[in-house]
């Protein structure tokens, strides 16, 4: 087995903004569940709404994953009722919109995201708090 260098455990901040990010998805993950989307498609939904008729390969771009991801949340968007594409047969370019019924999910979900954000503001002493007790257990 080969030995690291230097034994003593060391904060990592990336490590830690990547726990503390992990936390608050969580949280906006619940907030969201009962609306029937996932933090993904809260972001999919955002971005057909803000440039309605947006490509698949654009939209795949934006959201950092692939098409063939793409056009399977889209689907359920599609199935939710959530999301309707006008030209939805194959070699047609699609006409991505979203539905009334996505609109108010949409804004329900941006109500819930700018709430948990006041909750995230008040605790931003607490967070950076706990960024430096975390740092000081291990350094």
């Amino acid at each position: 087995m080969v030995r690291m260098t230097d034994d003593k455990p060391r904060f990592s901040p990336v490590i830690a903004l990547l726990a503390v990010s992990a936390m608050w998805e969580g949280q906006l993950a619940a907030i969201l569940r009962d609306l029937g989307i996932t933090t993904r498609k809260f972001g999919l939904l955002g971005h057909i709404y803000a440039e309605p008729g947006i490509s698949f390969s654009e939209l795949a771009r934006r959201s950092h994953i692939t098409v063939q991801s793409a056009h399977t949340a889209v689907r359920t968007l599609v199935d939710d009722g959530l999301v309707e594409d006008a030209t939805a047969h194959a070699g047609a370019a699609s006409d991505l919109n979203v539905t009334p019924k996505g609109a108010r999910v949409l804004q329900e979900a941006r109500d819930r995201l700018f709430e948990l954000d006041g909750v995230l503001s008040q605790r931003l002493p607490k967070v950076a708090e706990s960024l430096d007790g975390i740092r000081a257990g291990i350094v």
